[in-house]
């Protein structure tokens, strides 16, 4: 079996792996010092301040900078990934990719009520919520699209993604899902590259959307590593990153017909390396200003980029791999990875595979459900393959 995603990076042109230090048990999470993070401008708290009406952040001529000094919920995920709010009962569900675990917490309780709700026996990359079902979630997955039971984590299967010819390849068991989000039209989108316990880093990976009637499309061939799709507030401009290229891509976009064309460069990572020359983006989100928030995987920062592809603000997180920001009203929620993959199965950083919080004072873009509810109603549980 091979080495797990965050040592692969390795392999990289640009390496994202850095030293080792101490870990944690992920099962018992709790806050470090009330998960302290300061506005270093201006001196303010932000992560556990209480909501504030919707305002651009100041001064947009330079980069407005903030800093987390601790987490919210101090764990080790190896592949910490998905955060997603789940708005209606005001509470955060999110994964760890290589430990195959869906993590829980009220955020009404606070990092105290978190919990493991199932170690699964395959991967799960990303979910969505479906329409007209608040029991389940539908996720991206090792194999294809499933859902699963929010409360008892049972899964079924409803959509393998691998054609015959790949299945016969073995295909399957080489590859995974990664990043994804539906779209305004409830079509899921899902990203699926190599799967680094089972194979070397290659560009076979494809993008596939998943339409509510269960038909499977294919916009998105020769991807090696998947991450953040989200449209403008226009929903005229899909963004993607295919993250060893340092660079987030835009594509034109029909909301009808799901089509995209005309890919081109949105953001590039600086060419002065200034936050370091292992910095790639990941996962990223959009806010109601229409301003992307993007991870950087080996940079410590999570940036923010306006519609036109300038740094206006920027977080420095205390850990070299955040993963992915995710809007829990206006508090901006960051997963991490590196738990388990310095020295020796430890931390590459004291605050590894964490998740952190901070107030930004925007909200996030709607995030939309599948509309595909009526059709993956029922079926077996336990990885058994319904509806295909």
């Amino acid at each position: 079996m091979g080495a797990t995603l965050s040592k692969l990076w390795g392999s990289l042109k640009a390496a994202l792996t850095g030293g080792g230090a101490a870990g944690n048990d992920d099962h018992n999470g709790t806050a470090a010092s009330n998960g302290h993070t300061r506005d270093l401008e201006n001196n303010l708290p932000t992560s556990n301040t209480p909501a504030k009406p919707v305002t651009p952040l100041p001064d947009m001529g330079s980069v407005k900078k903030y800093e987390i000094t601790e987490p919210w919920l101090k764990l080790n995920c190896s592949l910490g990934e998905a955060p997603f709010w789940e708005e209606k009962t005001n509470t955060l569900r999110f994964l760890d990719v290589e430990k195959c675990r869906l993590h829980h917490v009220d955020l009404n309780a606070g990092p105290s009520s978190h919990k493991v709700i199932k170690e699964f026996d395959i991967s799960m990359a990303c979910t969505a919520d479906i329409e007209g079902n608040d029991s389940e979630f539908i996720f991206g997955g090792k194999y294809g699209y499933g859902v699963c039971n929010r409360t008892t984590g049972e899964y079924r299967w409803i959509k393998k993604v691998w054609e015959e010819e790949e299945v016969a390849a073995g295909k399957p068991d080489r590859f995974r899902g990664n990043d994804g989000a539906v779209d305004s039209q409830g079509r899921f989108w899902v990203g699926f590259m190599f799967d680094p316990l089972y194979s070397d880093m290659n560009s076979e990976g494809a993008v596939f959307r998943l339409n509510p009637d269960l038909t499977l499309d294919r916009p998105l061939n020769d991807i090696t590593i998947p991450n953040g799709t989200t449209w403008n507030k226009d929903d005229n401009t899909m963004y993607f990153a295919d993250s060893p290229f340092k660079t987030i891509y835009q594509f034109e976009y029909d909301q009808k017909t799901g089509d995209v064309k005309s890919r081109k460069p949105f953001f590039v990572m600086p060419e002065d390396n200034r936050y370091g020359e292992n910095a790639v983006p990941d996962g990223h989100c959009i806010d109601e200003e229409g301003y992307m928030w993007t991870a950087l995987h080996g940079g410590s920062h999570v940036l923010r980029i306006s519609p036109q592809g300038d740094i206006v603000a920027e977080i420095k997180v205390p850990t070299q791999q955040p993963t992915c920001p995710c809007f829990c009203g206006e508090d901006l929620v960051i997963t991490s990875a590196g738990g388990t993959s310095g020295e020796d199965g430890k931390c590459v950083d004291e605050f590894a595979g964490s998740v952190f919080k901070i107030n930004v004072g925007v909200r996030g873009l709607k995030r939309f459900k599948f509309k595909g509810g009526a059709t993956i109603e029922g079926g077996k549980v336990d990885g058994q393959v319904v509806a295909e």
